[in-house]
């Protein structure tokens, strides 16, 4: 999913997802992620950083990043906290960076208008 800078998360979320036809899925303070038309795949709006990054959603953030590191490639941020998970920075052996998320902790809960109001934790799979 990529992570792109907007000044004013409002303005984003009206050209993104009014103008483009992107739905809401969840909204914070600071952040927004809209969902493109196959459902699954997130434009993440943020205002925090003016630079465009690639996040990818991954099922383990701790086994990519050694998947990551015996196929050649670096850590450069290692795995932390996030309130749905953990997150990492990676870089191939050219030094592209990609950010690396899961949601082992669960996914966001979301009022009718798309802002974030909990985390709704995974169910234990039988």
């Amino acid at each position: 999913m990529p992570d792109v800078y907007v000044p004013d998360l409002d303005e984003g979320i009206a050209y993104y997802g009014t103008k483009l036809g992107l739905a809401l899925a969840w909204r914070t303070a600071d952040s927004a992620g809209l969902l493109l038309r196959d459902g699954k795949t997130e434009i993440v709006l943020q205002t925090r950083e003016p630079k465009m990054e690639t996040d990818v959603k991954v099922d383990s953030v701790e086994r990519q990043v050694e998947e990551v590191v015996r196929a050649g490639g670096k850590v450069v941020v290692r795995p932390f906290d996030i309130p749905i998970g953990k997150c990492a920075v990676v870089a191939d052996p050219r030094g592209n960076r990609m950010v690396i998320l899961d949601s082992s902790k669960g996914t966001y809960r979301t009022d009718p208008d798309g802002n974030v109001v909990g985390i709704a934790t995974p169910q234990p799979q039988q």
